[in-house]
């Protein structure tokens, strides 16, 4: 089982970055990669110099420090209560509810979206006229002051589920004498959960933890993407282009594929140093790391 899964990782993963050195060439796609002229470090000047590089730089560190610090601790929360939840059948039912979103795509998610927001016919703005929170029905999508709630509500309702279940296996894993001894001290629940429960797993948190810092560039494209309407709705650009998207819509939309791959090998760059940086303070402070 361990050659097929080398051969496919070699064939799949890295053979496919020899594709790279596009980013120092200008490329032409009926000369080849091998063809095409060398030009250096020219697209990387060109996206440093670029007037959208603050925007797009701006827009990727928000939307990832806020998926870090609100979506990120969420499964770990769901993981910690449905592991005080004693009915089974209950149990099983938060569960299948919680992994299911993740199995829909990201194009349905948006239709959800869309419905759930829309002017004419949305939901929400039906309750909240109902209600007479508001006088007429908002357009929750194009107003750009909406767009993070929006994207990291629908982000963490497909994901943390699923996410949660590695959690739930650590915290199944844990010796169950640690819960009785506590006990024995006069612990309660919430006492056991913070005292046994995630130091228990606290070796867990830490090395997602630092992938996710490791993938901090990587603020998101199918969400971002859908839920601005394949990148069409202008009025969200300013806080919604991000590097995945900008590569996305400068690489194939205006088919520019040597400035996309430097833009990408500038994210995949950054990317490794913060994950060497994470792994190494963590190992310091911890002794937790990846390595």
């Amino acid at each position: 089982m361990v050659l097929p899964g080398f051969i496919c990782l070699i064939l799949f993963s890295y053979i496919p970055m020899y594709g790279v050195i596009i980013a120092f060439k200008e490329f032409d796609i009926f000369q080849g990669i091998g063809a095409s002229p060398w030009v250096g470090f020219y697209h990387f000047n060109l996206f440093f110099e670029s007037p959208e590089l603050n925007m797009v730089m701006r827009n990727t560190i928000i939307i990832s420090t806020l998926k870090l610090v609100l979506i990120f601790p969420a499964p770990i929360m769901l993981a910690l209560l449905l592991n005080e939840i004693r009915h089974n059948g209950f149990k099983r039912f938060i569960q299948t509810a919680t992994y299911l979103p993740h199995f829909i795509s990201w194009v349905i998610v948006s239709g959800l979206v869309f419905s759930l927001l829309s002017v004419e016919s949305g939901s929400l703005n039906y309750l909240l006229e109902k209600l007479g929170i508001i006088d007429k029905p908002i357009n929750w999508l194009s107003l750009p002051k909406y767009f993070y709630s929006i994207l990291l509500s629908a982000s963490m309702w497909k994901e943390i589920g699923f996410s949660s279940i590695v959690y739930l296996a650590a915290i199944a894993g844990i010796n169950p004498s640690l819960y009785e001894a506590a006990e024995i001290d006069g612990a309660g629940r919430f006492r056991k959960m913070f005292s046994v429960t995630l130091p228990c797993i606290a070796p867990v948190v830490i090395i997602f933890l630092i992938l996710s810092i490791g993938n901090l560039l990587s603020a998101g494209f199918e969400d971002i993407l859908t839920l601005t309407n394949n990148g069409k709705n202008g009025t969200l650009t300013n806080v919604a282009e991000v590097l995945d998207t900008y590569v996305y819509r400068v690489g194939l939309s205006e088919q520019r594929y040597s400035f996309a791959t430097a833009v990408g090998l500038f994210k995949s760059i950054i990317n490794i140093v913060l994950l060497v940086a994470a792994n190494t303070i963590a190992k310091r402070v911890g002794g937790n790391s990846l390595w």
